[in-house]
This record gives C-alpha cells, structure tokens and sequence, in this order.
C-alpha cells in the first residue's frame, strides 16, 4: 500500500515536493486555496486576456527547475528560449554586451572585449572583480549591502548603473542599498562563475502555469495522487502517528496522512505550524513588490531581440529595468511587450494608469520610436508579497521542522539563493526528501 503524503499550497515549491514524492512512490495529494497550480509564478486570466502574473528569467545553473521538467516530461530547450548570457540597451543607452560560446572563464572574457559602451576603466574594473570574487571562493567573512560591496572592489558609477545594479534588483529584487551581497554573490557564483551553459538565460516561451506547476500536477495525478485545488487548510493536527487536516474550519472525516509538507507563504506557514513547531524565522520578513506591465500594440511591431535592459531614472519617471518582446518567444503574442519593474513599491504609488502611461513613454524614448508612446491596451499586474527583502544575514528558517514527518518549503526557507523559481524548487525537493527519510 502506497503511503500517503499531504503537500500544502500549489506554488512552485508545492509542486516540486509534490513530484519528487510522487516519483519516490508516495501517494500525494496536494491542497491548494487558489484554482490554478503556481503560486505567484502562474498564468491569471484578466479581462478575459491570459497573462502571467509576473515576468521570468531562469538560468542554466537552475539544476533543480530544469531536473524537475524533465521529470514531469518537458523538454527545457522546447518551452524556453535559450540565450547565452546578455545585457543588451536600446542602441545609444548604455551597454551592449553578449557572452560568446566559448568555455569559462573565456567566454567572459571574450564578451568583456567585444562589449560596447563601456571604456577601458569599466572594463578591467569588472574583470579586478571577477578575479577578486573567484580568489575568495564567492565568499564573505561578514555579509555586507551590495553597494557596500561594489564600493569596496571600486566598481565605476557606469558599470554599477549598466550592470551590477540591474543584475542585483532582477535577481534579489532587493535595490543593492539594502540587499545582501553574500546572496548575490552566490548567484553569480553559480552563473559567472560556473561552466557556460549555467550562465545561460532561460526565457520561458509558454505562460508560467504550462512552464512547470500544470505538468506537475498531472504527474502527481499520474503517479496515484489527487490535486485539491480551491481547498485552503486551516489547521493540522497530530492524531497519534497520523496527520488530518482541517479545511475551510471543518474536519476532513476519515483522511490522514502519514507526513505533510508545509508549503504555504510565510504567514499561512506559522498558523499551520502552530502548536507543533516553533520557528521564530518565519515572521521575520519584509517584502517586496514586483510589477509587469503588458502593453499591446499592432503585431507587425517588434523589438530586435527577445529582451532588453533599460536605464531605470526614478527621478525622472523611468520605472522599468527589463522589456521583453512576448511576439519573438510566441508568434500569438504578436506586438505585446512586457516590462517589468522590480522592487516596485515607489512605482506604482501613483497608480497603475500613470505607470503604464509614463512606461510606454520610457520605451518610446529608450527606442526612438514615437509609435510605443499609444498602445492599445495596458494591464499592469502587481504581486506586492512577491519576494522577501533579501537583506544581509537575513535568518531563514530550515525545510526540517524539528517534527518527524512534518517538513516545510517555500523560497524563503534557508537556501544560497533569493526568493527565485529555483530556491522554491530546491525547497521542495529538500523538503520531500525529509519526508521519505521519516517514512523510512
């Protein structure tokens, strides 16, 4: 007989335990309060349009993302463009750099010489700290801000505008005043750093939805578990070896689990976890907000490349630090950008209207094409929990509860990474594999 596993909430790392359990022979079944599997990676129909509820880069050296579809039956290179890695601005901007096929460290190198925009001092400043950051093993004594760190390995103004201060905000979605350089150098540990192909950016061509969670719930389906979406579980509680939940205030009479994987935000975790496991951690984070903003114009318009970085000028009303072209990933999406603004609490003070309006003029600026400044249509869509505030030695609370048979995920959970995709995957993996441990 199958032995039976609870996984609560249906994000990314939800569904990342709910595979690595199901593929391990254990009868899963996952509760989650929305409709649609995700979390706040998932595809939302608005206005009867389907748009992702936030825009993505994954990365080559995302093991456990790219692991997991495999398992669940995607192939990587089918529903994500492949670009090697970039930091390209509208022509006159800013910089223009691209990373050749070659092996590491040569191909960054070799993009370092090629790039344009930046002169001799921006360049031999990047590679000082290339070197400086692998000599010492992308590690810190004491954790630091970002801007503290850049300051300390003398990084130009130039180069920290074009390119350190973007990659920071895109992969901490922390502005480098405030976030920990101990995580970003982590992440460009295992980019930078790390063979070629893990540096890599990985554009998902499909919404977020078909990139992961809906074939993870299938094979869950698949592998003898059930799906209970719009479900939310209020409460646990421990009836000798077993596990019942309590949903919506009422008993599920005659259903218990042998072990449950918590993965539920931060809040929801705590009063979940109540009564069992005490775990300080988990109310002490703050948050913030990332923002897209979807602007539809006529299908013959198009960008030259996928993606775009652009110079963000808050003084100036110039939110946005990436610009995607939706028409190059997938021809139905013909004429629509999408710009995303991270750490985005100051932006969207003004409204969503002025935002939209002040970003198509930022395009049309940064492009030199009047026709961006009157789409169709605009939607902005704000995820204002999105991530926490990624900030020097911050604490994060373990996958292992303390509890057998009680195991806890998310991407706020201890991890090199910020809160990505991959954090909460490899969160989940952790987490069911603390499970099967106890089951043993």
């Amino acid at each position: 007989m199958m032995r039976k596993v609870a996984v609560i909430g249906g994000g990314w790392a939800g569904c990342a335990a709910g595979v690595e359990l199901a593929a391990s022979g254990v009868a899963v079944t996952l509760f989650e309060a929305a409709r649609t599997l995700g979390g706040r990676a998932r595809m939302v129909d608005i206005d009867g349009r389907q748009l992702d509820n936030g825009q993505h880069i994954l990365l080559g050296a995302y093991s456990e993302s790219l692991r997991l579809m495999e398992t669940v039956g995607l192939a990587a290179d089918e529903v994500m463009l492949r670009l090697p890695l970039q930091m390209r601005y509208p022509a006159g901007t800013g910089m223009d750099f691209v990373t050749p096929r070659l092996p590491a460290p040569l191909h960054m190198l070799a993009g370092l010489l090629r790039a344009s925009g930046l002169d001799r001092t921006d360049k031999l400043a990047l590679a000082r700290f290339s070197t400086t950051a692998r000599w010492m093993d992308w590690t810190l004594h004491q954790d630091c801000s970002v801007s503290e760190l850049l300051d300390r390995y003398d990084q130009t103004e130039r180069l920290t505008r074009l390119m350190w201060r973007p990659l920071c905000i895109a992969a901490l979605n922390t502005p480098p005043e405030r976030a920990s350089a101990q995580v970003f150098l982590n992440v460009l540990r295992d980019s930078l750093g790390a063979r070629r192909a893990a540096s890599d950016m990985l554009i998902p061509r499909v919404d977020l939805t078909a990139l992961f969670p809906r074939h993870a719930g299938a094979f869950i389906e698949g592998h003898g578990g059930a799906l209970r979406l719009g479900t939310q579980v209020r409460r646990l509680v421990r009836e000798g070896g077993h596990w019942r939940l309590d949903m919506n205030g009422a008993p599920q009479a005659g259903e218990r689990f042998e072990a449950v994987v918590v993965a539920a935000p931060p809040g929801n975790a705590a009063s979940l976890l109540e009564g069992h496991a005490e775990i300080p951690a988990l109310s002490a984070f703050e948050y913030e907000p990332i923002t897209t903003c979807y602007l539809q114009y006529k299908p013959d318009m198009t960008l030259d490349h996928a993606f775009f970085a652009l110079v963000d000028d808050p003084e100036q009303g110039e939110w946005g630090q990436f610009v995607f072209d939706r028409g190059l990933l997938d021809p139905a999406r013909s004429g629509l950008l999408a710009v995303v603004v991270s750490a985005s609490r100051e932006a969207i003070t003004p409204g969503h209207d002025t935002l939209a309006a002040s970003l198509a003029a930022h395009l049309a600026k940064a492009f030199r094409r009047p026709e961006l400044m009157h789409p169709q249509w605009s939607k902005v869509i704000t995820e204002k929990r999105a991530t926490f505030s990624c900030r020097p030695a911050l604490s994060r609370p373990a996958n292992d509860t303390g509890v057998r048979g009680l195991a806890l995920a998310g991407d706020y959970t201890a991890c090199d990474y910020p809160a990505t995709l991959e954090s909460a995957t490899r969160s989940g993996v952790q987490a069911a594999r603390i499970v099967i441990d106890a089951l043993s």
